[in-house]
């Protein structure tokens, strides 16, 4: 299916396997050189993860700039609080994309009141949604995954719940380890998962200690949820609408793909869900009322394209002064029916936690 109007600039394009003697602290891109955050560190070129000579893997998407084996989580009883009265759902609050960056996410939830100084759920019956994209590009994907696991048992037994979506990191990481560097079929030449898990910030520590439950755990995401009338998604695409016309159908399209293990169609999936910039421009908001027109909800919320790139606002390496790209909250738009909510967190920008509704 052909994506709306608006969608930016193409997505699926080449790199050759040069991009990976670039220096893994600078990458260019246009007219600006692009500094990387201290956790986008490639593994240098001796490291047996390299992709073999002769595989072009797809290009970096958005590169950063400026700057047990089973799925059990304790709870420590004296950090869980029992349910409260039944008085209806308690207030709703979701997450941007986090790419590892788990201090500044402890931080945020903090600020929000939904976790303690110790990093525990503290919110009782308050419903939290990540919107994906837990990985790469900063220093401790692994550590995010666990804390969200532990969150969502933390807030199940005080009542509430903490919930997450499928990005397109999630994605990459499980075609990462369960592919390899296995050629896979794509419009834009020979690619593999690991080159492109690679290119786009894939961290050696976080495949170090990757384990059969975050897989297991990564692999049941959802990727389409409707919570209070508000459509939440990862990305800003309506590639959805390939996958089913029900939120159910979208679901279970996407865990019967991933369960069926195929690269080539997994491949497929990932590269459908980095797509971005669809509700942007002319005509984004015919594109967001076709996703709201089929899966229900009067208002989309999305995270996956960085606000600093939706307002055309990403900064230069001339401005020595500058702190990197400002985001003082989540970005409306598309005619007031688009919430965007990645704040930028691997430019140097914020990690977005919000409650919902916003004004209108």
């Amino acid at each position: 299916m052909t994506q709306g109007a608006g969608q930016g600039p193409e997505v699926e394009r080449t790199a050759t396997v040069r991009d990976f003697r670039v220096p893994a602290y600078v990458h260019e891109t246009g007219p600006h050189a692009h500094s990387a955050h201290p956790g986008n560190a490639a593994p240098p070129r001796e490291d047996p993860l390299e992709p073999p000579d002769g595989y072009t893997p797809t290009q970096r998407d958005l590169p950063v700039i400026n700057r047990g084996d089973t799925v059990q989580v304790s709870v420590d009883p004296a950090v869980a609080q029992a349910p409260q009265a039944a008085t209806g759902p308690g207030p709703l609050f979701v997450v941007g994309d986090v790419h590892g960056y788990l201090d500044e996410l402890i931080a945020a939830l903090q600020e929000k009141g939904l976790v303690d100084t110790a990093g525990n759920w503290c919110a009782g019956t308050a419903r939290l949604w990540f919107l994906g994209d837990f990985t790469d590009r900063g220093p401790d994907g692994i550590g995010v995954i666990d804390l969200v696991m532990r969150l969502s048992a933390e807030a199940a037994a005080a009542g509430g719940y903490c919930k997450a979506l499928m990005g397109n990191h999630e994605l990459l990481l499980l075609g990462a380890k369960r592919f390899g560097d296995t050629p896979v079929n794509s419009g834009a030449g020979t690619a593999t998962f690991q080159a492109a898990w690679l290119l786009n910030g894939g961290q050696k520590s976080d495949m170090d200690r990757l384990q059969d439950h975050h897989l297991q755990w990564m692999a049941r995401l959802d990727a389409v949820e409707e919570v209070d009338g508000h459509l939440l998604v990862h990305s800003d695409t309506t590639a959805y609408l390939d996958y089913g016309d029900s939120i159910e159908a979208v679901n279970d399209t996407v865990h019967e793909m991933i369960t069926r293990n195929d690269a080539d169609e997994v491949w497929d999936l990932f590269r459908k869900f980095t797509k971005r910039f669809s509700f942007r421009d002319e005509g984004g908001a015919d594109a967001v009322r076709s996703l709201l027109d089929t899966y229900g909800g009067t208002r989309i919320v999305h995270g996956h394209s960085p606000i600093p790139y939706l307002l055309g606002d990403v900064g230069s390496e001339d401005d020595e002064d500058s702190a990197g790209p400002v985001v003082a909250g989540p970005h409306v738009y598309a005619d007031g029916l688009a919430i965007a909510m990645d704040g930028g967190v691997t430019m140097a920008g914020k990690l977005l936690v919000q409650q919902l509704p916003l004004p209108l």
